[in-house]
């Protein structure tokens, strides 16, 4: 890799990140991160070949650019989905989305096209897969090969067991062959499959019988199937990540060999809700990409237009010119800027929860693809008053803009969303209020640790759809606790009004947790009719919100210990945990200080040193002294 920029400022990041112990694993994540940075080249140089105007161009076209594929493909993208047991370097989740995000700030079709489907399709190979299904699936990712799952879709409302693929037994030859019998003949249609074409294996729910075990899974080598029984449909356009390459496939009396199947007969539907938790967590993290750059797109129109006035940090104004009123951009960025780190705190503990608390972790994944869609769209509709007439740009200096919120809502975390969460949540919510709440334990400090290297193996057996505990709700209590103490380190002296004033946010926070256990009580004690009760829909939307807050908490916390830096200051927390209140409608106390300067003083850095807006600082490419183009990489 070339010395540039990107490799020094990653060690300023450590530095302004406070005093830490960076990890060998740590190291490598940012190694990974910098190089597939220098890679793409500055995305505002119109001569780069993988810059904005190019994946503009190509969205245009409604094709993958094929440039950034070549590039994905010499960095090896696809390892980042393989466990580092078959070979990859996936170890832990959190890292996954790190590195994969950096794709999706440049093209959200490419992170979903080239990337992430490989990795939807490949996590249930992961899950459920034989040992040879397992070399076989790592050895087509690391050739650069595609994996295409057909999960269960949601056309006929959020029925999982509405499926069109359907498998009966073939005549019994071999009853001892992997996975029993003789297979299967497959029959039915998949409209809407990303990378059907071009997979050369395919992961198929099937429906098999009736009843809860009347799904089965299959593993499909493309290459062995009978051309004559398989049909390609039509490609189907999409509104957003339009060079995303979806299309169908039909099967007629297909025959599939027994050795397809993934995990035991029928089970299905299990191995879906084992999975959900993994990639619920992860796909909407990776999403965060997109709302980095919409931000950073709205950043760079204010700025050229002059509404954001002077930067304070660059010496111009603000603090030295004396105070000025925040106007109605700089409050808007101020307050996107606090809400992607508020969204990335929740996918944090998501995708960290799969390890380190996997018998709870559906409750945050579900959490997490619900949540981050309504914030990030709410946020980008307000940033979209920024740009004005602008914001219909197809191409030029702000299109990007238009292409990064268009694409967000298809990046699975659209209108199933919703669905998802109610689903997953709301009946277990009396059990939860029961026996967790305010009972539990407070879970490991790693939850909420933002390096790499610390966290045990992921164990697909242990995730469960119902969750034993709910320890991130006590990690709320903790917080509140931790901050009524009377802090004894003089270094916290300068920061005692900020810190007694998000002591009273949080109180305000766990009185919603309160009112939440005293609701829930009202619901079915089962859970079993507290779907079709309005109230229970309503009870879980707030439960989404408290949970966003009890994050936040635990990263501020985490940082606090560790020292000084951005995240350490106890200001972006309050304003994070004002702004959830004022979501769920708790009138807050008026603020003795006015922390929109601050925050927008953050935002203007970051822009003017190209760093990522999320909880990373992340070094980004763009004024390095060497430009990569992804023909060296």
């Amino acid at each position: 890799m070339r010395s540039g920029s990107v490799g020094a400022d990653t060690a300023a990041a450590a530095d302004a990140a406070g005093p830490e112990v960076v990890t060998v694993a740590e190291s490598e994540v940012r190694r990974r991160v910098a190089e597939l940075e220098r890679c793409f080249g500055d995305p505002a140089d119109p001569a780069n070949p993988l810059g904005s105007a190019a994946f503009l161009a190509a969205d245009e076209r409604e094709e993958p650019l094929a440039a950034a594929e070549l590039l994905l493909e010499r960095f090896g993208l696809n390892a980042e989905f393989v466990p580092s047991g078959l070979g990859g370097r996936l170890v832990e989740l959190d890292t996954l989305a790190r590195v994969v995000r950096v794709v999706f700030r440049r093209d959200a079709a490419l992170g979903l096209g080239y990337g992430f489907s490989n990795f939807l399709a490949a996590v249930v190979v992961w899950a459920a897969g034989r040992p040879e299904q397992q070399r076989a699936a790592a050895d087509l990712l690391q050739r650069g090969r595609r994996l295409a799952a057909a999960y269960p879709e949601l056309a006929r409302g959020s029925n999982f067991l509405a499926n069109e693929l359907t498998a009966v037994p073939q005549v019994a030859a071999g009853a001892d062959s992997p996975g029993g019998g003789a297979g299967v003949r497959l029959s039915g249609r998949k409209d809407s499959f990303t990378n059907v074409e071009r997979a050369g294996a395919l992961v198929l729910f099937v429906r098999v019988g009736e009843g809860r075990r009347s799904h089965s899974v299959l593993l499909v080598d493309r290459a062995e199937l009978p051309a004559d029984r398989v049909a390609e449909l039509p490609r189907r356009r999409t509104r957003g990540v339009r060079g995303c390459l979806v299309a169908g496939i039909e099967f007629t009396d297909c025959p599939v060999p027994a050795a397809a199947l993934l995990g035991e007969p029928g089970r299905g539907l299990e191995l879906a809700l084992r999975v959900f938790p993994v990639i619920r967590s992860a796909g909407p993290s990776v999403a965060l990409g997109c709302a980095d750059t919409a931000l950073r797109t709205a950043v760079a129109c204010a700025v050229d237009r002059g509404t954001v006035g002077r930067d304070p940090v660059a010496g111009q104004g603000g603090e030295q010119g004396g105070p000025q009123p925040l106007s109605h951009a700089r409050s808007t960025l101020a307050g996107a800027f606090v809400d992607l780190l508020l969204c990335d705190c929740l996918a944090l503990v998501a995708t960290r929860a799969v390890h380190l608390v996997p018998g709870d972790a559906a409750l945050y994944a579900a959490a997490v693809k619900y949540l981050l869609p309504q914030l990030l769209t709410d946020t980008s509709y307000e940033l979209s008053t920024l740009l004005g007439a602008e914001f219909h740009a197809h191409d030029g200096a702000y299109g990007a803009f238009r292409k990064s919120v268009r694409d967000l809502p298809m990046i699975g975390l659209g209108a199933a969303g919703s669905a998802a969460f109610r689903a997953t949540v709301v009946p277990q919510l009396p059990r939860l209020a029961r026996e967790s709440w305010f009972l539990d334990a407070e879970p490991p400090t790693e939850l909420f640790q933002l390096e790499a290297g610390r966290l045990p193996p992921l164990d697909f057996g242990l995730l469960t759809p119902a969750a034993g505990a709910d320890p991130l709700a006590a990690s709320l209590l903790a917080s509140a606790a931790a901050l009524a103490a009377p802090c004894g380190d003089p270094a916290h002296t300068a920061q005692s009004a900020d810190r007694a004033e998000l002591a009273e946010l949080v109180s305000l926070l766990v009185a919603e947790l309160t009112g939440l256990r005293d609701g829930c009580a009202d619901l079915d004690r089962d859970g079993r009719s507290a779907l079709a009760d309005p109230r229970g829909r309503a009870l879980a939307d707030r439960y989404a919100l408290v949970l966003a807050g009890a994050a936040c908490l635990g990263v501020w916390r985490g940082r606090s210990a560790a020292g000084a830096g951005f995240l350490a200051d106890p200001g972006w927390a309050v304003a994070a945990l004002t702004r959830l209140l004022h979501r769920l409608g708790t009138p807050t106390p008026k603020s003795a200080v006015d922390r929109g300067e601050t925050l927008l003083a953050e935002v203007l850095a970051r822009f003017r040193r190209h760093r990522s807006y999320d909880l990373y600082d992340t070094p980004l490419a763009g004024g390095m002294s060497t430009q990569g183009d992804g023909r060296d990489c």
